[in-house]
């Protein structure tokens, strides 16, 4: 069985025990909360980890691509949300996957609307969500604007269209300062949906799913009264920005990248493992000494050096703030799991300091 020091270097590693553990929080989470879970696997992007949280029950996947859909339709899940703004120029290859499997698409224009109302008729009917800016700012409708409740309407008067509900991400909840911030993101979250549900019932629009999704407000929020279904990526994984956030400890962080030092010098040292290993996210904007990831006291550590840190990145290069003997081995830390995994093939499953397995990472577009 290989250890962990002898792999070649970048790698990225996923303790299969930490994983497990996260799985099993967050479906027993959920299911105290009375939603349903639509885990999104755009922070994954692996079937093996996709199949054990189908074992710890799902509703279905959320995806980002269609790639993502594509791939994982492939593999036996077909109930899909494609959470992402219908992307137009993509409409005909979503339709042919739309044809074989449950794909839930996203839109926030009446221009969206028009090019899936305009379709000829279809033997299966298209799945459609209407996204919602619950205060992220990054996309979504407006949920006071009269036109969001016209949207809805028109969506549900379509033949070969079903209104499947409204959908928002609480992506500022990553803007928290600690966890009753984020709790109260949550919460507003929350309670713009369920308003905005109570106002469409109210025209005669039946509202079959409201979904909300963010890691850090699913690991804070009190009540999801009113809501139907959850939709977190991050909580498989987690990272330093969600441990930064309270969402996760560091030991509830189970990907890790193992790096080689290649030159030393007095005051810093170079490792293998630059922005396409660890990528240029800056971590949490609240954290006390930012970095481009942080490190472990040794690769078969849980505890963080408290002063030893990737300063910063190149292509392939690293910079560590410290002088260490050029052939020895980091394990550190990411910023953001999500951008860390896009970087790599495979992951290199993990049980304490032995390779158990290796994992594919579905990446493309």
């Amino acid at each position: 069985m290989t250890r962990i020091e002898a792999l070649p270097t970048p790698a990225l590693l996923l303790d299969l025990d930490v994983l497990e553990s996260n799985l099993g929080r967050m479906s027993q989470r959920v299911e105290r909360l009375g939603v349903a879970l639509r885990p999104h696997i755009k922070t994954h992007k692996c079937i093996e980890i996709a199949k054990l949280q189908r074992q710890g029950g799902i509703a279905g996947l959320t995806v980002s691509t269609l790639y993502e859909a594509r791939v994982f339709a492939d593999h036996g899940f077909n109930d899909l949300t494609w959470a992402f703004p219908l992307v137009l120029s993509r409409l005909p290859e979503a339709l042919d996957l739309a044809a074989r499997s449950r794909l839930g698409f996203v839109i926030d224009s009446e221009k969206a609307l028009a090019a899936l109302s305009s379709l000829p008729p279809r033997e299966n009917p298209i799945h459609v969500w209407i996204k919602v800016d619950c205060g992220y700012h990054r996309a979504g409708v407006d949920p006071r604007a009269e036109s969001s409740l016209r949207l809805a309407g028109d969506i549900a008067a379509s033949s070969g269209l079903i209104f499947e509900g409204i959908l928002s991400h609480s992506g500022d909840a990553y803007y928290g300062q600690d966890s009753d911030e984020i709790a109260a993101i949550a919460e507003q979250e929350r309670v713009i949906m369920v308003e905005l549900a109570e106002r469409l019932g109210s025209s005669g629009i039946e509202v079959r799913g409201i979904s909300v999704g963010s890691t850090p407000a699913m690991t804070h929020a009190h009540d999801l009264d009113g809501v139907t279904e959850a939709r977190p990526g991050n909580y498989a994984l987690f990272d330093y920005t969600q441990h930064v956030l309270g969402s996760c400890s560091i030991d509830e962080c189970a990907v890790t990248v193992l790096a080689s030092v290649v030159s030393s010098h007095a005051d810093h040292s170079v490792i293998d493992a630059g922005a396409l290993a660890l990528s240029k996210d800056p971590g949490p904007k609240h954290d006390e000494v930012p970095s481009m990831g942080r490190v472990f006291s040794d690769p078969g550590s849980k505890a963080l050096d408290p002063d030893l840190r990737v300063v910063s990145v190149s292509q392939e290069h690293g910079i560590v703030n410290r002088e260490l003997a050029v052939g020895s081995k980091l394990r550190i830390l990411p910023n953001h799991s999500c951008l860390t995994v896009s970087c790599f093939d495979d992951y290199q499953v993990v049980r304490g300091d032995d390779i158990v397995d290796r994992w594919k990472i579905w990446r493309g577009r």
